[in-house]
């Protein structure tokens, strides 16, 4: 994880962050890492991602909000805020997203709407980006995870940045999350 200064946001002025292991921990190939790179200043937070276009069939519909976007080709972001308020935002490679502000382990409080949701796929990769206001986020940010979901049945496979203890993947554990620069 690079950083830069940190601010009084508890997120440093730029965080890049890589999705390299399984979600229990074993290393992936290099060809299946997602980068993120997650920004805050003075008029919100900004989330870049570049991952691997596995083909996986889309959800029906334009993109846009959707509900159980996790049961499809996806990535994730968690950041951890004060009082143990978390912000989950997720990202699918067609256009789809789905932003929960979360007041304790899977206690949704709040839908959020993007300032802007961009995706595009090129050849075997896609990108996006997304931002969102400052007055939403559960300031100041302490912790950070990332995740990543492809294939369907049991060729499934959940990925992330710090990974989760269990039997089956469960992203929603904060105490697994990395800490970020100044906590």
């Amino acid at each position: 994880m690079a950083d830069s200064d940190p601010n009084s946001n508890g997120l440093a002025a730029g965080v890049d962050l890589q999705v390299p292991k399984t979600w229990d921990g074993c290393p992936v190939a290099a060809s299946d890492v997602v980068d993120f790179s997650v920004q805050l200043d003075d008029k919100g937070l900004g989330v870049q991602v570049v991952a691997p276009f596995y083909g996986d069939p889309a959800p029906l519909g334009p993109g846009g909000e959707l509900d159980g976007l996790w049961g499809y080709e996806v990535v994730e972001l968690f950041l951890l805020g004060a009082g143990g308020h978390y912000l989950e935002i997720e990202l699918g490679p067609h256009g789809h997203y789905l932003i929960l502000l979360l007041d304790g382990i899977r206690q949704v409080k709040e839908r959020l709407q993007p300032t802007h949701c961009t995706t595009r796929i090129t050849g075997c990769r896609w990108q996006a980006t997304l931002g969102l206001n400052l007055d939403q986020l559960p300031l100041p940010f302490t912790h950070i995870n990332a995740y990543a979901i492809h294939g369907q049945g049991t060729g499934r496979c959940y990925l992330a940045a710090f990974p989760v203890p269990g039997e089956n993947p469960d992203f929603h554990q904060p105490r697994f999350f990395g800490s970020l620069p100044g906590y």
